[in-house]
């Protein structure tokens, strides 16, 4: 579609020639024209030594890239909110605890996730359980979905604890550092029967 036009401009040494085109042609309204350079002929003259010439038009000069940011606010942005949702029990009698975590909102470009790590721990900061590192990024609008089931096994050590308050605790690390901060705690007591092997 494109309308070649004779030679735009003549050099002793070379002849540019172009192509022209109408707005509507490249997608744009109005009168305008444009002119690009299709190819430059070299006229060769004696005594005249070879330069490199540029030919015809690239790719960069006759296409603008448009870059678009799209830059969210910091005050735009937001952290998933996690809860700790107690089971049928909120007593521990038993080697173990089923917790479940619950992600109150999917994420999104404007929420993000949440990592964090969690245990059980006693009133003076002695882990005596499994640790376990969870992510909370389920971008799922059904809230059945963004439930974590999480199984604790105590340890020898927890095992040997009864009729004492422990705490179920979730961390979080700060923001370029190895260090944890607390995010939230539940507290759960130890209620433990034992019975011996010879008891009836």
């Amino acid at each position: 579609n494109a309308q070649q036009s004779k030679g735009l401009s003549r050099h002793h040494y070379y002849r540019i020639t172009t192509k022209k085109f109408k707005a509507q042609q490249i997608g744009l309204t109005g009168e305008l024209e444009i002119q690009i350079p299709k190819s430059i002929s070299r006229l060769r003259i004696q005594g005249s030594g070879s330069r490199f010439v540029h030919g015809g038009a690239s790719l960069q000069e006759i296409i603008i890239p448009i870059v678009k940011v799209n830059k969210k606010r910091r005050g735009d942005l937001s952290t998933v909110e996690v809860e700790i949702i107690r089971n049928s029990t909120s007593t521990i009698t038993s080697g173990q605890l089923a917790v479940t975590f619950y992600q109150q909102k999917p994420v999104t470009d404007k929420v993000q996730p949440r990592r964090l790590k969690a245990g059980i721990y006693t009133p003076i900061g002695e882990l005596i359980s499994d640790l376990h590192e969870l992510t909370f990024d389920s971008p799922s609008e059904n809230p059945r979905e963004r439930e974590f089931p999480v199984r604790f096994i105590l340890t020898s050590q927890g095992n040997n604890i009864n009729n004492q308050e422990v705490l179920l605790r979730l961390e979080e690390k700060l923001t370029n550092t190895s260090h944890f901060t607390e995010y939230k705690s539940v507290s759960y007591p130890i209620r433990r029967s034992f019975t011996g092997d010879f008891d009836f």
